[in-house]
């Protein structure tokens, strides 16, 4: 799971570096990245506002992802994933 810089790095858990630049603002113009792990963050942050803005697609396009979830939890996941299905068809 992609996190941000509150998790710790664990098993299954990638955070990015601390005290190291990260938003893609930081990065504009000239100011590209000039080490590993800046190069990684610059990764991480582009790749999470990538999922956050599919994310928001398929918030906007069907409804039942902004609500509270109403139905167990592995109902929900086939939820997520047939509105994933669909979007795509559409």
């Amino acid at each position: 799971f992609l996190a941000d810089a509150g998790y710790a790095a664990r098993p299954g858990i990638l955070p990015p570096y601390r005290g190291v630049r990260y938003h893609l603002n930081e990065f504009a113009g000239p100011h590209e990245p000039t080490t590993e792990k800046e190069l990684f963050n610059h990764r991480h942050s582009s790749l999470r506002t990538t999922v956050k803005r599919a994310f928001g697609a398929l918030k906007s396009r069907f409804k039942i992802l902004t609500q509270r979830p109403f139905i167990p939890l592995k109902s929900h996941i086939k939820v997520e994933v047939t509105c994933c299905a669909l979007h795509n068809l559409i």
